[in-house]
């Protein structure tokens, strides 16, 4: 699924794409800072792309995730959509609701799949966190993924090195 978004994208200037795999909810910074690398970018700029391209969505995702949902969710196809995300967050969510917005940070922060941006997003909704909350927790476990992402990524790329020479 990622190698046809970046075969779409492929015309675009890398940085851009790099941005773009991290607004998605496949890829989102955990795909996005590999793929910086792969293009050859610097470790530093790979990082500050992928947070920009996680980030840009979460204001207007906040405001916007629980009308949009909740509209969606008088046709049958989006209801059963809805409840299997809501479902699949809710049992990935045991520290937000005990801590709310620090629980969101962790949530966000902990680069595992259906724990980025997006179910940052969701589970901010389902919970009723208030935006200024939730808009903080998200971004602080954004850069907290991101540097374990890049860390992670950069001693892959040591090893990498070490082993071909």
């Amino acid at each position: 699924m990622i190698n046809i978004v970046i075969n779409w994208l492929k015309d675009l200037p890398r940085e851009y794409i790099v941005i773009i795999m991290g607004t998605l909810p496949i890829a989102e910074l955990r795909g996005a800072i590999p793929l910086g690398l792969y293009y050859g970018m610097p470790l530093a700029k790979a990082f500050w792309l992928a947070i920009l391209g996680n980030s840009i969505f979460i204001a207007p995702a906040l405001f916007l995730f629980e009308p949009v949902s909740n509209r969606l969710r008088k046709f049958k196809i989006w209801a059963r959509f809805f409840d299997w995300v809501f479902e699949r967050t809710k049992k990935n969510a045991d520290s937000i609701q005990k801590y709310e917005a620090l629980g969101l940070a962790i949530f966000v922060g902990i680069p595992l799949p259906m724990t980025g941006a997006w179910s940052g997003v969701i589970a901010a909704s389902l919970f009723k966190i208030k935006f200024r909350y939730a808009f903080i927790a998200i971004l602080a476990g954004v850069f907290t993924a991101g540097l374990i992402v890049a860390g992670l990524s950069a001693l892959g790329m040591m090893s990498w090195k070490a082993a071909i020479h």
